[in-house]
C-alpha cells in the first residue's frame, strides 16, 4: 500500500504542494471516483489512479539534460557548496533524479541526471565506451606527438592509466577532448600532463547528446526517442 500524494508525485504529477492542490480541486480519481484524501492508502498494482482522466503509472523513468554554469558542484548534498540540484526546477525534484557522473565546480556544459539506476551506471561505466567531449582552453598549443599521446592512452604524473582518448587541437590554445571514462579532473590532469594547462572547460556531448540551443543553467527532460538513441549506442 502507498500514499495517494505519493504515489501522485511519483508519477510526475507535481510536488507535494501540487499534488494537495489536485485533490483539492477533484481532478484525481481512484478507481472512477473522485479522491480528494491526500493521506489515502492506494494498491497501484490493483487500483487505477487518474489525473484529468489520464491512467497514471507510478514512478516514471526520466532523463533530463542541464547545460551546468561554472560555480557549483556536482552532489546531491553538500554542506559548503551550491549543487546542481539546486538547477532543477521545482517541478522535476519528485522524480528524485541523480547527476550522472560527475563535471567538477569550474566545468560547464552538458550534466545528465536520471532515476533510472541502471542507465545511470551503464553511462559512467568505462567498459560502455560512452564519449564525452570537451572544449578546452588552455595554455600552449597542441601537436602531433600531444595527439599521438592521447591516443596511445596517457598516464598521468600520479600513475593513473588513461584509456585511449581523442585530441583535436583546434587552434593555438584550443582544443576538443573525447574520453571515454570519467576518473577524477580527468581531461584537466591528461591536458596538463602534457603541459598544457586548462583554463576554461566545457562539456559538449555525451554519447548521441548535444548541448544544441539549450541556455546555459538551464533544463530539459529528454524525449523517449533521445532515451532510446542514448541507450543503443551503449
Amino acid at each position: 500500500m502507498e500514499r495517494l500524494d505519493k504515489f501522485l508525485c511519483d508519477s510526475g504529477a507535481g510536488t507535494r504542494s501540487q499534488v494537495k492542490l489536485l485533490l483539492k480541486a477533484g481532478r484525481v480519481t481512484v478507481d472512477g471516483r473522485v479522491e480528494k484524501d491526500n493521506g489515502k492508502k492506494i494498491d497501484p498494482a490493483r487500483q487505477i489512479v487518474a489525473l484529468d482522466g489520464e491512467i497514471l503509472g507510478g514512478k516514471r523513468r526520466a532523463v533530463v539534460m542541464l547545460n551546468k554554469p561554472a560555480g557549483f558542484v556536482t552532489a546531491t548534498e553538500d554542506p559548503v557548496e551550491r549543487t546542481v540540484m539546486e538547477l532543477l526546477p521545482d517541478g522535476m525534484k519528485h522524480l528524485d533524479l541523480k547527476p550522472v557522473g560527475r563535471l567538477d565546480k569550474a566545468t560547464e556544459g552538458l550534466l545528465l541526471f536520471t532515476n533510472d539506476g541502471d542507465l545511470l551506471h551503464r553511462l559512467i561505466s568505462p567498459k560502455k565506451e560512452v564519449p564525452k567531449v570537451y572544449y578546452a582552453r588552455h595554455e600552449g598549443t597542441a601537436g602531433e606527438e600531444d595527439v599521438d599521446a592521447f591516443a596511445a592512452g596517457l598516464t598521468l604524473r600520479d600513475g593513473t592509466v588513461c584509456l585511449p582518448a581523442k585530441l583535436e587541437p583546434q587552434g593555438a590554445g584550443e582544443s576538443l577532448v573525447t574520453v571515454y571514462e570519467g576518473k577524477y579532473h580527468q581531461v584537466r590532469r591528461m591536458m596538463a600532463s602534457r603541459n598544457m594547462t586548462v583554463l576554461y572547460l566545457e562539456r559538449r556531448a555525451e554519447g548521441c547528446l548535444t548541448l544544441g540551443n539549450l541556455p546555459r543553467g538551464q533544463v530539459r527532460e529528454l524525449t523517449e526517442d533521445e532515451i532510446a538513441a542514448l541507450e543503443a549506442g551503449m
